[in-house]
């Protein structure tokens, strides 16, 4: 481990999710026992009480901590402005809604160090407990990105995405909105990355509502814009694809 790197760094945005905060926060108290993992809490330009619920919530876990981004530019740009700050040899994110458990970034660091740390390999949520519905999304999205970027790419915006710091260093133009997670798996699987997928469950949201799921039109959005970046990720492979690790 290089200088004084953590294990892991755990990014978590959070828009507007001062309902959920304290649940993070109680939920990483139970499931993170070490003291070299640290969670980073991303307020991305919220606009509701979240860093005052940050600042009432964060004393009580003593492995997390916040990173601010003043104005919200994407859910892509809070990952990325999170790991930039991040102090781990192994980097990863997950959701701030609770639908995707804290434990689950846990057990897939686990996966990592049953395999040695190695810097090659990529370890991705795959989940289970979905509606009928947004399980037909998912494979018809999974498999027009397979064929049209021909490369195997399945449950893409599944939870955690945990992987070495050296696989981020190599990205070049990341994209700042939810396509971020297209991004990475797919830099990974150019890469030759060793990606292992477990399943995880996926439940109903407690609190809030979802920032970009709210409906058919929303979905509709959100394949447009996966659409077009898959259209800009094959046309200039030079500028969207990662560099090798070396």
């Amino acid at each position: 481990m290089e200088g004084n790197l953590l294990r892991l760094s755990i990014v978590i945005p959070c828009y507007n999710e001062s309902k959920n905060i304290p649940f993070i926060l109680e939920r990483a108290r139970s499931v993170i026992d070490r003291d070299d993992i640290e969670i980073v809490l991303v307020n991305n330009g919220s606009t509701d009480d979240s860093r005052l619920i940050l600042d009432q919530n964060l004393p009580s876990c003593r492995v997390a901590r916040v990173v601010e981004v003043e104005v919200n530019k994407g859910y892509g740009f809070g990952i990325l402005a999170g790991l930039a700050e991040s102090r781990g040899e192994f980097l990863g994110w997950t959701h701030a809604d609770m639908q995707t458990d804290l434990g689950d970034v846990v057990t897939a660091f686990d996966i990592i160090e049953s395999r040695g740390r190695s810097p090659n390999i990529y370890v991705k949520g795959r989940r289970t407990g979905r509606s009928a519905f947004d399980t037909f999304f998912t494979v018809g999205m999974s498999v027009f990105e397979s064929l049209y970027l021909s490369t195997p790419l399945w449950d893409i915006n599944a939870q955690p995405n945990v992987f070495h710091r050296r696989f981020f260093k190599s990205w070049r133009n990341p994209p700042y909105d939810f396509s971020l997670d297209l991004f990475a798996l797919y830099s990974a699987r150019k890469q030759g990355l060793d990606i292992v997928r477990f399943p995880v469950r996926f439940p109903e949201r407690i609190h809030g509502q979802s920032k970009w799921n709210t409906g058919p039109k929303a979905k509709w959005k959100f394949i447009t814009r996966t659409l077009n970046f898959s259209v800009t990720l094959k046309r200039d492979l030079s500028r969207w694809s990662s560099l090798p690790i070396e």
